[in-house]
């Protein structure tokens, strides 16, 4: 059964979740790709404060499409996370609370996840006009001028993820390969 969860998402119920959970989580989610992650880097470094604040968000690695007519947002999945590893240690420690992609993570990002209490959360490729259904609104609330890449403020319900990566540190990339070959093991001694 999947575990009901809301963005911006409490500190304890992150702590609660673990790799491999499945989640539903609705509520306030904030796009941010590899430009838009450059800007905020920027900001950092020049001491400016960021657009947005991030502080307690979720923020989802995603560039939807165009809008048609009648819909809150074109279709919307996930980019691959490793592309802003480089990025992620300091918004993890500006405070953000969990993070939306797919893929893998460097050992950098787990470390900094475990260090501040959030949490990753995998995507499911594949699936951006479904997950365009989860999405009731949509606002471009900085960078404009990036175009798909702005960032921008979702409204969500029930977007299917699952914990990559939990608050210990467990990674389901890794704990889920093994979990697979250690369960075919099995089932290969009883089928000889």
């Amino acid at each position: 059964m999947p575990i009901v969860l809301t963005s911006p998402p409490d500190r304890d119920r992150l702590r609660s979740l673990r790799a491999g959970d499945t989640v539903l989580l609705s509520g306030v989610v904030y796009t941010a790709r590899d430009a838009a992650h450059a800007r905020l880097a920027e900001a950092f470094a020049q001491g400016r404060p960021l657009p947005v604040d991030l502080r307690g968000q979720t923020v989802f690695y995603a560039g939807p499409t165009p809008t048609p007519p009648g819909r809150a947002c074109g279709a919307i999945g996930p980019t691959t996370s490793v592309r802003m590893d480089t990025f992620t240690p300091d918004l993890l420690r500006y405070g953000l609370a969990a993070i939306i992609g797919k893929g893998e993570r460097g050992e950098a990002v787990r470390r900094a996840l475990m260090e501040t209490g959030a949490v990753y959360f995998a995507a499911i490729a594949g699936c951006a006009a479904y997950m365009a259904d989860c999405v009731l609104e949509m606002e471009v609330v900085a960078y404009h001028d990036l175009g798909t890449e702005s960032i921008k403020r979702l409204v969500v319900r029930d977007l299917p993820l699952t914990v990559a990566v939990d608050t210990l540190g467990n990674d389901f990339y890794v704990d889920g390969q093994q979990r697979y070959l250690d369960e075919r093991a099995a089932l290969e001694k009883i089928t000889e």
